[in-house]
């Protein structure tokens, strides 16, 4: 084979006559121009690894520093104060120099301490102000004089262009908050869910929590605070996601969506080669640390990037009680998977990125290769399915070693998972609605063995040029994985754009080693537990739900002529939507991120509160119109305020957590701590922002409409809902429950239409005209 021989550099033999040593200059070039770019990264890291540490001043500041203090000292005016002085006399190499090379050299050393102390003088001011965030707590136009001097502060010390982690220690520690607001705020959010009884004996049990065990642990918790960059995300990591030993599909992984209305080509093997080139092209971005930082919308305030350090070569790997996140630093590879067979494809070669054209050609040739899956191969992924401690076990003892390790080493190394789907998905046929719910079915799970669920992130092609991806929660949550998806889906379709005939553009070296297929020895007993995985995946997937609901009466643009937040506007319809499902009300989870804090993450916004229930209770017993209005205005700025201290710090669920785990480690049981943990999230709630609108021109591409993603229900019986707000017209929706549960096995009918025809999500239009809202 061709690609064999290319693959090795050199060859000998031993004859009676001497050594015969045949070297390959072509694959000594492409060792040679490998290394080349492994140094250029290498380079390129230590580059700015000096430009973001000395942030928010520059390098060439030091040169400034360092003229200033020299002209001064040559106008016999001592800057030092004596200091200057006091270093010259404990120069090791005092007796080597002139009196004026000491001179020099004492200058220099000065002057870098002074530079430095002035950066981090600097950095902490920086961390002072992003501290700051009693702006987000003033009404639109009603401005602070404070507020407007913070303003201008942030925007003088970051006005320099920034790299993507340059704030990351510019970013202030995430607070723990007083146990007392904390339980205060716990019993304010659970008041509507409970009877008087129930209320009184809860408030009884916070009390009792509070005087006896509670400032125990917050003392504890308060200790690692003061240690740990953010006290709560490596518990949240580990506990959360890394220590379930539940399957990950479904339970935890998520997945996001093509276009709505637009494919940019049939072609399968061409929609692969600009997907992976896109994403390959962000990876490059990130590395060289070239994407803008993300910030809160609309503003100058910078959100931590720590999430994005493990997007791409990053695999869960399986243990027996807790799995670990494995990151490598590169990999010039993707692992492929179709028709049951793995294949490894090179991206790079002789140090140079495939074209778009050239990857085609190479996935092309994947799908062209007849050859059947080995024995046990095409089965093998439903171990990343299923239980995880199994999949460890059989990890441990049939791919430690040999060929099997070889070959999943060359899936766990890989930049990502691609699957090439025989099946055709999107809004298409007959039942284009069905379509779109067995679509986000076939993202979520697939068949469950043909995704490699423990991969960062997994990339599915499917044969009529659709795509999505499913996407592993641990290293990062959504927000992370939509702004790379936003900038996959516009570098596609916009930037590298395909020929008239639907393929990528480009040339193509047809000297390209053929895809390399990955080689197993499956022995009976990983069958028997690949089938025993797969039978519980299966069981799983088919009793998941999901329904996928473009909303178009109305959208963002609308709402906020009512001057109203969408996500508030939303949030309410839910609960409205819930009461009219259910009859009643339920624990509501609503993700916020903490990401104005160094290594933030997520916090749990409450948004079933006592204002939003009012409401509810008043539009369906038929009260006043003015009456159900200002109610809904009370409960949509309950929310936006909710939402706000969960974003500061002072949320609810991520404290009582960290106060569990602490009183785990020091062996004590808390009936409180145990009590709320265990409460059920029966309606759980994301929205997936928009944050890269300029990639996308909606008023000239209206098609080019993302449809954004969602995830399985959190509690069997319950509903797990995801929205995206796009443009000014329009937001869509993914609802997923649970066939098992009687109550939720209707999704699309009830939760969306509450059993009748109008839509929950229109209740404002359908039961308080939008005008009653126009002052």
């Amino acid at each position: 084979m061709a690609e064999a021989h290319q693959a090795v550099a050199f060859q000998f033999t031993i004859t009676p006559e001497g050594i015969d040593l045949q070297l390959s200059y072509q694959a000594l070039n492409q060792i040679y121009l490998s290394g080349v770019r492994s140094w250029k990264k290498r380079v390129s890291r230590m580059r700015n690894r000096v430009i973001k540490g000395v942030y928010p001043a520059s390098p060439s500041s030091w040169l400034f520093v360092v003229i200033a203090i020299l002209v001064t000292m040559y106008m016999r005016s001592d800057p030092s104060m004596g200091l200057i002085a006091k270093i010259q006399q404990h120069l090791p190499l005092h007796v080597s120099l002139s009196a004026q090379g000491q001179n020099i050299v004492s200058a220099l050393v000065f002057s870098t301490l002074l530079w430095l102390s002035l950066i981090l003088a600097l950095r902490l001011c920086l961390k002072l102000l992003l501290s700051y965030h009693q702006w987000m707590f003033e009404k639109h136009g009603q401005v602070s004089n404070t507020t407007k001097v913070w303003v201008t502060l942030v925007r003088l010390l970051s006005s320099r262009k920034p790299l993507l982690y340059s704030y990351q220690t510019s970013l202030p520690h995430l607070p723990v908050p007083a146990i007392r607001d904390t339980l205060d705020r716990y019993l304010e959010s659970v008041r509507p869910l409970l009877t008087d009884p129930e209320f009184k004996r809860m408030t009884e049990l916070a009390n009792e929590f509070e005087s006896s065990l509670g400032n125990r642990l917050q003392r504890y918790l308060k200790l690692k605070a003061l240690w740990a960059t953010n006290y709560v995300s490596d518990w949240w990591e580990e506990y959360i996601y890394l220590r379930g030993r539940s399957p990950i599909m479904v339970n935890s992984n998520y997945y996001g969506m093509d276009f709505l209305y637009v494919t940019p080509t049939p072609v399968q093997a061409a929609r692969a080669g600009n997907t992976i080139t896109a994403l390959l092209l962000y990876r490059r971005k990130l590395n060289r640390e070239e994407l803008n930082p993300s910030r809160v919308p609309g503003t100058v305030i910078p959100l931590c990037a720590a999430q994005c350090e493990r997007m791409f070569n990053t695999t869960r790997t399986p243990g027996a009680d807790t799995d670990v996140l494995q990151h490598w630093q590169d990999s010039e590879f993707v692992a492929v998977y179709h028709n049951g067979r793995y294949f490894r494809l090179w991206v790079y070669r002789a140090g140079r990125l495939l074209s778009p054209r050239e990857i085609e050609y190479q996935i092309q040739r994947i799908l062209d290769d007849p050859s059947p899956p080995q024995a046990g191969e095409d089965k093998l992924g439903a171990l990343t399915a299923g239980d995880r401690t199994p999949w460890s076990q059989i990890r441990k003892q049939y791919f430690s070693s040999g060929g099997n390790k070889r070959s999943l080493d060359a899936i766990e190394r890989a930049a990502f998972f691609v699957t090439l789907d025989n099946e055709e998905q999107g809004m298409r046929g007959e039942d284009p609605a069905g379509n779109l719910d067995r679509y986000a079915k076939s993202l979520l799970h697939g068949k469950c063995y043909d995704r490699w669920f423990d991969k960062s992130f997994s990339i599915v092609i499917y044969k009529n040029g659709k795509n999505g991806l499913n996407a592993e929660h641990s290293w990062a949550d959504a927000p992370t994985v939509a702004h790379l998806w936003e900038f996959t889906l516009a570098t596609d379709a916009f930037h590298l754009g395909y020929t008239e005939d639907g393929h990528c553009k480009g040339e193509i070296d047809r000297s390209l080693p053929h895809p390399q297929r990955l080689t197993w020895d499956i022995p009976t007993e990983v069958c028997t537990h690949v089938s025993s995985s797969l039978a519980l995946a299966q069981a799983l997937a088919d009793d998941v739900d999901c329904h996928v609901f473009p909303f178009r009466e109305f959208g963002k643009g609308r709402i906020k002529k009512l001057r109203i937040s969408p996500d508030a506007f939303i949030q309410i319809g839910l609960q409205l939507a819930y009461y009219r499902d259910r009859g009643g009300f339920s624990l509501t989870y609503e993700a916020s991120m903490t990401r104005l804090f160094r290594e933030g993450r997520t916090e749990t916004v409450r948004s079933c509160s006592n204002e939003s229930c009012a409401f509810v209770k008043a539009l369906e017993g038929g009260e006043a119109e003015d009456h159900c209005r200002r109610l809904f205005r009370l409960a949509s700025e309950r929310h936006q305020n909710l939402y706000r201290m969960a974003m500061t710090g002072a949320g609810i669920d991520r404290h009582l957590f960290c106060l569990y785990v602490v009183s785990k480690y020091l062996g004590v049981d808390s009936p409180f701590l145990k009590e709320v943990l265990s409460e059920p999230w029966r309606l759980s709630t994301s929205q997936t922002p928009v944050q890269q609108m300029e990639l996308f021109d909606l008023k000239n591409n209206p098609d080019f409409i993302s449809l954004g993603g969602g995830f399985g229900p959190v509690a069997d019986d319950g509903y797990g809902v995801s929205y995206i707000i796009v443009g000014e017209d329009m937001i869509n929706f993914h609802v997923s429950s649970k066939y098992s549960c009687s109550e939720t096995q209707h999704v699309s009918e009830e939760m969306l239409c509450g059993g009748g025809g109008s839509n929950n999500f229109s209740f404002i239009s359908d039961a308080l005209p939008l005008k009653l809202f126009d002052y």
